[in-house]
């Protein structure tokens, strides 16, 4: 894909997301805040059915792993037992034409602002000196801003499970290996967001850590990345469009034994979509030694004490979204027109049918109301009855719905009514009293 087209593909995109409320420019009246962004009515539906797709996947089926909501805010030597304090930076460099602030690691592939046709090193600005610039946003806890009260919001969700990991393996009589997983909020100052929800300064993050013994880390590390990389095959993204990244000795974080990225085929170019780590017993062993709390797990059958070792499974979740998005979104040529639809899985996409009367009149709405009524308090469904049949099947395409339901003439005869499948656009009649079973059977 050219350059070209891949950037018109994510103004599509983005076009789509405001124009079928998924996602809209935060502050948007006010000229809008940089990299932050609100989810509409559709977008939310989908974050919430991507998140609820992850915990069935990490917590409810399985027998050892449970859930943590830690707090957002936590006390500040937690950031400086794990390194976040000093060593959380990234290189910022200033150019004094332009006036914009970039990473100094990424001029190359950062447009100048003036010049959008050259990248910043390319463009002939006057570049400061590099210093480093922490990620992490201060504030302050309680009345006064004094130094004593500076906490931060975390950069990362990770720290909270490892700060409880005696508290859960205690309390839910869990033991090694178990994992504790964890979706929540994480702030990052970046420098220079980009690429639409990629990359935002307030994300959510969907993490597991895996704690294990440490001569079990190996096997337990490959066992990860394969269940990871095979939970996007079932969301429904395509796998020509995943690969895995292996971090080489110059990529390694300085807590990770080893490290693959799994990365999807974006309209620009392949990125990071999750990664898996091995970080060792670095964790652990830094908050003990900062706490002053033993970390230590003791193996009732070995009689071993030991600090474990954890398998990292860290997923960004609005990454995870415009993966379905990009993945999903579709201009499909026909006889006609071009149809725009977005192919997502129907377990995530965010309205599961929309119902249809085909005329308002003769008490086709009133039925299609019942329709809609009954199917509310099972699953997410829209009730529409405005213009043409054909317009509203259009509209569902681009939304994602993956059924429409029509009353029509015939259902007030024989109580059946049309249902349209969205990628094939085929259509086929059931009884409306087994429309329940029939979508269930295939959303769910």
């Amino acid at each position: 894909m050219s350059k070209t087209d891949s950037d018109n593909k994510m103004n599509k995109i983005v076009s789509l997301c405001k124009r079928r409320g998924y996602i809209y420019q935060s502050s948007e009246i006010y000229g809008g805040l940089d990299s932050c962004y609100d989810y509409g009515p559709l977008g939310i539906e989908l974050k919430k059915n991507i998140k609820e797709f992850w915990w069935k996947h990490m917590v409810q089926l399985r027998d050892d792993i449970v859930g943590l909501d830690a707090s957002i805010l936590m006390h500040p030597k937690i950031w400086e037992a794990s390194g976040h304090v000093d060593g959380f930076v990234d290189p910022l460099i200033d150019c004094k034409t332009c006036k914009g602030r970039f990473r100094a690691d990424q001029l190359d592939s950062t447009p100048c602002p003036n010049k959008p046709s050259k990248m910043v090193n390319q463009c002939g600005g006057e570049l400061t000196d590099i210093r480093q610039f922490n990620l992490m946003f201060k504030t302050h806890m309680g009345p006064l801003e004094e130094g004593g009260t500076v906490v931060y919001l975390r950069p990362e969700t990770a720290q909270g499970i490892y700060v409880n990991y005696q508290n859960v393996l205690q309390s839910s009589r869990q033991k090694v290996p178990f994992g504790i997983a964890q979706i929540g909020k994480a702030f990052r100052n970046e420098i220079t967001p980009r690429n639409f929800i990629f990359r935002t300064r307030e994300f959510e993050q969907m993490e597991m850590q895996f704690f294990v013994k440490p001569d079990a880390d190996t096997e337990w590390f490959e066992y990860w990345k394969e269940q990871r990389i095979g939970w996007y095959d079932e969301l429904g993204i395509k796998k020509d469009n995943l690969r895995f990244h292996q971090h080489g000795e110059n990529e390694l974080a300085h807590y990770a034994k080893a490290a693959f990225d799994v990365e999807y085929l974006f309209p620009f170019g392949w990125k990071e979509l999750e990664g898996v780590h091995n970080r060792t017993d670095f964790d652990l062993s830094r908050h003990q030694e900062h706490s002053g709390k033993d970390m230590k797990y003791f193996d009732d059958a070995t009689r071993e004490r030991f600090v474990p070792y954890i398998i990292e499974t860290s997923a960004g979740c609005d990454r995870t979204l415009l993966t379905c998005l990009a993945d999903a979104y579709e201009e499909e040529e026909l006889e006609k027109d071009t149809r725009t639809v977005l192919r997502l899985s129907p377990k995530i996409a965010p309205v599961k049918a929309g119902i249809f009367p085909l005329v308002k009149r003769d008490g086709m709405p009133e039925l299609a109301r019942k329709l809609t009524d009954e199917l509310k308090h099972h699953m997410m469904v829209f009730y529409d009855e405005g213009g043409a049949v054909g317009r509203r099947y259009r509209r569902q395409d681009e939304a994602g719905t993956p059924y429409c339901v029509t009353v029509d003439s015939q259902t007030l005869e024989d109580q059946t009514v049309t249902v349209r499948e969205r990628d094939s656009m085929a259509q086929e009649r059931i009884a409306a009293d087994g429309l329940l079973n029939y979508l269930r059977d295939r959303v769910q």
